[in-house]
């Protein structure tokens, strides 16, 4: 394993108060796999790699990295991995180029070797047609595929990626997962933190949720989203909500109804439903509601996400969280 923790916390102190950040995670990261941390702002994501990464010291528990204690080495960890943050680390004023000789420079390599290593980051990365522009003229997809090749320059087993993509427009997202995707098959294992449902479900071979310090659940995509089995049925039933509950969950293939938030863009207050087979449940469903004279404002059939899986765990939407 390239990461093992063990009831790993930390604590903060605020004004004369305990914050618990992150309250016993246990996570195993594999070699050669994407492993995503996916939650909401403020969930412990962005601590737990902090800590991993060596940047902050955890406040309990066993860590190892790379097949090194956290606690005891540090600097041993330190050789052995890449880490990009949210905020990035570019500078303007030089090029990618001279950045990227820089870095490896600092990692103990010759100029010589520095420079063959940079040419090679730079057409990995797409980077070598505008190698020897000034990074303060490039765009924010361009900064950010720079930021990884700095993460990368001296070729770490495994790389912290902290929300990649946030900021990015579509098509940058799109190349910045082709890059991810690439990296993992050169043989680099990846740790990222996202909060986006959808690019934890394409980019992660596991996964886990964390939410107010602590990991609800923990799979591949696949095997997360089949713990909420059959298909998910959500309808808004307006100021009906009292009686359509009962109603829709006294039905033979209804497993499951929760009562959901209302619908941020309308105000509609919905229900969820969990079905064996939503295409044959969606005609009852709507007898049952017109014999009751209650008109649905809106209704949507999809199979489980990764947002199910959390509202499951939690009692709430992830895209609400967001």
């Amino acid at each position: 394993m390239l990461i093992e923790t063990r009831g790993l916390k930390k604590t903060f102190k605020s004004r004369g108060k305990s914050v618990e950040a992150v309250r016993g995670v246990d996570l195993s990261v594999k070699e050669g796999e994407i492993f995503g941390l996916l939650g909401p702002n403020g969930a412990g994501k962005t601590t737990t790699m902090r800590m991993l990464s060596t940047l902050i010291e955890p406040t309990e528990g066993q860590v190892s990295v790379c097949g090194h204690d956290l606690a005891r080495d540090p600097a041993a960890v330190r050789r052995d991995i890449g880490f990009v943050g949210q905020e990035g680390g570019t500078w303007g004023e030089v090029t990618a180029r001279e950045e990227l000789i820089m870095q490896g420079r600092l990692y103990g390599r010759s100029k010589r070797d520095s420079a063959a290593r940079a040419a090679v980051v730079l057409e990995s990365f797409q980077l070598d047609e505008f190698a020897d522009r000034m990074v303060k003229t490039y765009s924010g997809g361009q900064k950010r595929r720079l930021d990884i090749a700095l993460g990368v320059m001296h070729e770490p087993k495994l790389l912290f990626l902290d929300e990649p993509t946030t900021g990015l427009d579509p098509q940058s997202r799109a190349h910045m997962w082709d890059e991810v995707r690439a990296l993992r098959e050169r043989g680099t294992a990846i740790f990222l933190t996202t909060h986006y449902l959808d690019e934890a479900d394409a980019l992660c071979d596991r996964l886990a949720i964390i939410d107010h310090g602590e990991v609800v659940a923990e799979g591949t995509p696949l095997s997360l989203k089949k713990e909420v089995a059959g298909d998910v049925v959500v309808i808004g039933v307006g100021d009906r909500h009292a009686e359509a509950h009962p109603l829709l969950s006294g039905k033979d293939f209804v497993r499951e109804v929760e009562a959901g938030e209302p619908d941020p863009a309308t105000g509609v207050a919905l229900l969820r439903l969990y079905v064996d087979d939503g295409a044959a449940a969606l005609p009852e469903l709507l007898r049952a509601l017109d014999g009751a004279r209650i008109t649905p404002a809106s209704i949507e059939l999809h199979r489980p996400s990764l947002d199910d899986v959390f509202l499951k765990q939690t009692g709430r939407s992830l895209r609400e969280e967001k």
